[in-house]
């Protein structure tokens, strides 16, 4: 028998807020529906540079999801921005609420956003958005799309547009609500 007190218990930690969002994407991918794999080489292949601050980012003709066309004329004089996501990725379940909230609560105000799906098929797309009840605009990344405006490595990718067309932020990964709602700043 020893005569020195046992160490106090450990406190409990607290969860931290990047930990509940790791939490849950996986709650989500355990509901998401299966996907074929890809070799690492095609997705590569398929994945462009996430573009830098400061550049131009030169966007081609956009058919809309809607069946309407967005043509850079469009966008000219607005914070554009740029949302490459799925259907099936779960953390795209996560933050394309909060970017259909921002284009809601900003549209009037000169902020677009233009979601760039890399489903398989448009109509799975198409589907995704009118189930969840986004508006935000959003066209199918076909494979002549993708030559024209490839999909940086990652996903979600968020890219914003200054009012001048130029890169003003970057994000490949999934981002957190405040930084999401923070793209509100560039108006």
């Amino acid at each position: 028998m020893s005569d020195t007190p046992d160490p106090p218990a450990p406190e409990p930690e607290v969860p931290s807020r990047r930990a509940l969002l790791v939490a849950a994407s996986l709650a989500a991918l355990a509901g998401a529906r299966p996907v074929r794999a890809q070799s690492s080489a095609d997705s590569e292949r398929k994945a462009g540079p996430l573009p830098a601050v400061g550049t131009r980012l030169v966007l081609p003709d956009l058919p809309l999801l809607d069946g309407t066309l967005l043509r850079p004329a469009d966008l000219a004089g607005q914070i554009a921005v740029l949302y490459w996501w799925a259907s099936w990725c779960p953390f795209c379940a996560v933050q394309s609420p909060i970017i259909d909230r921002l284009d809601r609560a900003h549209r009037s105000r000169g902020l677009r956003v233009v979601g760039l799906s890399i489903d398989r098929k448009a109509e799975d797309a198409s589907a995704h958005l009118a189930k969840k009840g986004y508006v935000f605009s959003s066209a199918w990344l076909s494979p002549a799309l993708q030559k024209a405006l490839p999909k940086p490595k990652g996903l979600p990718v968020t890219v914003v547009l200054g009012r001048d067309g130029r890169v003003v932020m970057s994000e490949a990964g999934q981002m957190f609500p405040e930084d999401v709602e923070g793209i509100a700043g560039f108006l």
